[in-house]
């Protein structure tokens, strides 16, 4: 399993969080979601997790912003993040992101080698247990 690994999933769209959502619990996440920045930190103050997954564009609070204040933090500055984005705004993030996912081609498979680069090869072989 995951060993027993945190998941934040940030994201305003429902048919996004639940996909990224069920695909890390099929690899032993907990997973955790909330709607836009604002939200997340509410959550992470309470929490410890192992990778945040995050869309950009969001209301109250997007990605990049959410990304800066977890890189100003000292229990948070760490945590690998995955950008999830339209292809029209990908780009280099300045090293903000461990990874950078597009949502218009094959989520789960980007997720997955994302996820091969972060945790390595183990984790993408636990896929349906």
């Amino acid at each position: 399993m995951g060993k027993n690994r945190v998941a934040l999933v940030v994201d305003d769209s429902m048919l996004v969080r639940h996909c990224v959502c069920r695909f890390l619990e099929q690899r032993g996440f907990t997973v955790q979601a909330a709607s836009d920045g604002r939200e997340a930190l509410q959550k992470l103050a309470g929490m410890r997790v192992d990778l945040l997954v995050t869309d950009l564009e969001m209301p109250r609070m997007g990605g990049l912003e959410l990304i800066a204040e977890l890189k100003q933090g000292t229990r948070t500055t760490r945590i690998p993040i995955i950008i999830v984005t339209g292809r029209k705004v990908a780009g280099d993030y300045g090293g903000k992101a461990d990874y950078s996912i597009y949502k218009d081609i094959d989520i789960e498979g980007q997720l997955g080698k994302a996820l091969t680069k972060i945790f390595g090869k183990s984790l993408a072989a636990e896929a349906g247990r």
